[in-house]
């Protein structure tokens, strides 16, 4: 658990969100929602840290204006002491840093799951070692998956994995086709850019940024900017979507060109290549 956190600091963190979203043109509906959170927050006789200690996310959702995604946010702050979502919107995520907080994962580890699962987070990386996929990562057998599993749950907290795996996600069919206005878009020149603090020397504006709203889905896209996307010369190919829902409850994939197999050559959506191989045959009967 993070040292205290003040209600100033949380609703600072919301105004950061909102500021950053604005001047990447995202939909003023997810502005206002950060923008009226800190409102909530600052405007509290009680300590939201409270709230969330004592209540949890259903607690906070008691609040004005917090729905289940910013009261997942405020108790990540709360537990940590950042915001994840801010980090990515300022392009300082360092995924296999944030990995290696999790008990007996050191670095060559940590560089083994991102490079194998291409998960940026520690939500998608419990979704992962619950759905059978992290056993698989060259070095991880099942008791080491399983101690994982735990180290993921004392940090996250008790319920994490339930209640990731009962957030629904868009099809392959809506990822693929926001991937693919994406690339279009950024091949144009036509998306704002944003200047990552990684791997980015000179503070160029160089990362194509797009908010999109699609069948209820809020998307933002944007290329990788990861050391493995770097180091193997995909920054222009692997596409990273967060989506969220009504309630801000946010979700991530990653889509790439696949490299060998019945689907090489084509966009795919890792961790879901046999939905992707199912639509593919299917694109082709038709």
């Amino acid at each position: 658990m993070a040292d205290s956190v003040s209600n100033e600091r949380i609703a600072e963190i919301f105004r950061d969100c909102a500021g950053i979203l604005r001047q990447q043109f995202a939909n003023p509906f997810r502005v206002n929602a950060y923008l009226r959170a800190a409102q909530t927050v600052e405007a509290l006789q009680t300590d939201v840290q409270c709230i969330a200690r004592e209540h949890g996310v259903e607690g906070l959702m008691q609040l004005p204006f917090i729905g289940r995604g910013l009261a997942s946010a405020i108790e990540e702050i709360v537990r940590t002491g950042h915001l994840s979502q801010l980090d990515r919107l300022r392009g300082t995520t360092d995924p296999e840093e944030l990995f290696r907080a999790i008990p007996g994962v050191g670095p060559a580890l940590a560089h083994a799951i991102h490079q194998a699962l291409h998960v940026d987070t520690l939500e998608a990386l419990e979704i992962a070692a619950h759905d059978g996929r992290l056993a698989r990562v060259p070095g991880i057998g099942p008791r080491r998956a399983d101690a994982i599993r735990s180290g993921l749950a004392s940090i996250l907290g008790p319920g994490a994995a339930a209640r990731n795996h009962e957030q629904a996600s868009p099809g392959v069919e809506l990822l693929l086709g926001v991937d693919r206005e994406y690339r279009q878009k950024a091949e144009s020149g036509s998306l704002p850019k944003i200047a990552p603090r990684r791997f980015n020397p000179k503070g160029e504006r160089w990362l194509p940024v797009l908010h999109t709203r699609r069948a209820g889905w809020h998307f933002t896209a944007l290329y990788s900017n990861t050391a493995r996307s770097h180091e193997l010369r995909r920054t222009r190919d692997w596409v990273v979507l967060y989506f969220y829902d009504g309630d801000h409850k946010e979700g991530q994939a990653t889509v790439v060109t696949e490299t060998h197999g019945p689907l090489q050559g084509k966009r795919v959506v890792r961790g879901r290549e046999a939905e992707c191989l199912r639509l593919a045959g299917r694109d082709s009967a038709a």
